[in-house]
């Protein structure tokens, strides 16, 4: 479900905007080592720019053009790179981060909105809604390598851990489609990506995660009030298929009866539970991929749309979309435990790489709030930095730059 963004509705105050321009080190925070880098990238849909935010001094770094209606941002897990989906070009911006700067712009298919980039960092995908296929781009060579055909408005196309599988949600068809993918090659050959599994069923299929072990899919079917649960088929070779040979094929598990509108999916580091945000129910649903069961459903705020759970697995921070406010619910008391106050209409959420910042993008105010997840008093609002026009997704990129 794309959540509609107004136009920037307020400016910053003038004590932030004197923050935001001049600068400052991160007071009471952890040192960091000479030469270290860090830079939060906010693709603005209706500014055609990605503002980049340096997260060593809290200020806004530079401001990049890209191409129209950014939307999905990612960032290379190997290489000082981030991609920046354009969805009405029809194409990927290519950001070096070591000197942020557009370094290339590689052409995909009509309406792309997310980016899955693999494990390995050679390779990247791309549904295409608006032209019912996927692209695989190489990322060595920066260009399209392959074309596959998807269910109708594919949304979204997740890459497994594992590299074996690529599942795809189509809202328009409401199924999803499962690809195999063949191991990467310099120099491929044969075809990259094979058809392997489609069901139907999931009404406005968008989210998805996939276990840590790349053994289940969990797709949100946002058009209704269900999650659909998919065991991903194992290598025939494998400690699980030799236990049970009926786990060679992929198939639907169950669905999960979650709240309304269930628009994203988090999945804990350790994978043992997803945190569902049910847009239109203002809860969460709270699944075990266990025994793929919902263990718990709560009230958390007025249209939750995004959620993110803490590297340690004890923390989950909700944004509130209606509220302008981030919930903080602890997993390991299971209770709400506070709230901090935001910009307008609060959407997607980063950490910083030692996880005492959190970054909320603001959709209407037009800005990023600086959330400070440790302190005496508890999480509190650090700052707000200026982004620009409909920010629509936020990604972190950490290195520490060479003498």
């Amino acid at each position: 479900m794309q959540i509609p963004r107004p136009s920037l509705l307020i400016a910053l105050a003038a004590t932030t905007l004197l923050l935001a321009t001049s600068g400052c080190r991160r007071s009471h925070f952890p040192d960091v080592p000479p030469g270290y880098r860090e830079f939060a990238y906010v693709s603005n849909g209706g500014s055609n720019t990605v503002t980049v935010l340096d997260l060593v001094y809290l200020r806004q770094d530079r401001t990049l053009e890209v191409g129209t209606n950014p939307t999905g941002i990612a960032v290379n897990p190997l290489r000082n790179e981030v991609y920046v989906i354009n969805t009405q070009s029809g194409t990927v911006s290519i950001i070096d981060g070591k000197n942020n700067r557009v370094a290339a712009t590689v052409g995909v298919h009509r309406q792309p909105y997310f980016i899955s980039v693999e494990p390995s960092g050679h390779r990247a995908y791309v549904a295409n809604s608006g032209s019912n296929t996927v692209s695989v781009l190489d990322l060595d060579r920066r260009r399209e390598i392959a074309v596959a055909g998807t269910g109708e408005q594919p949304g979204l196309a997740r890459i497994s851990p594992d590299m074996r599988s690529l599942v795809v949600t189509n809202r328009g068809s409401n199924s999803v489609s499962i690809f195999s993918v063949a191991p990467y090659e310099p120099q491929a050959r044969g075809p990259i990506l094979r058809l392997r599994a489609a069901f139907p069923g999931c009404p406005g299929a968008t989210d998805v995660v996939i276990l840590p072990d790349s053994s289940k899919a969990f797709i949100a079917c946002s058009s209704g009030h269900q999650v659909m649960a998919i065991s991903l088929s194992a290598t025939p070779d494998s400690w699980a298929a030799r236990q049970d040979p009926s786990l060679t094929a992929d198939h639907v598990l169950t669905l999960l009866d979650v709240g309304q509108t269930p628009v994203h999916l988090a999945l804990k580091p350790d994978g043992g539970e997803i945190f569902v945000s049910n847009f239109g129910s203002d809860s969460i649903s709270e699944i075990s991929t266990w025994t793929n069961e919902v263990s718990n459903t709560f009230a958390i705020g007025s249209k939750p749309v995004q959620s993110i759970v803490s590297a340690d697995n004890s923390t989950l921070w909700v944004a509130n979309f209606g509220a302008d406010s981030i919930s903080i619910y602890s997993i390991d008391d299971g209770r709400l435990v506070g709230n901090v106050h935001t910009g307008s209409a609060p959407d997607s959420l980063a950490f910083s790489a030692d996880e005492h910042i959190l970054l909320a993008t603001d959709a209407h105010s037009g800005d990023v709030a600086v959330i400070r997840t440790q302190s005496k008093q508890g999480p509190a609002l650090f700052t707000m930095l200026p982004a620009g026009n409909s920010p629509n997704d936020i990604a972190v990129k950490a290195f520490t730059a060479k003498p």
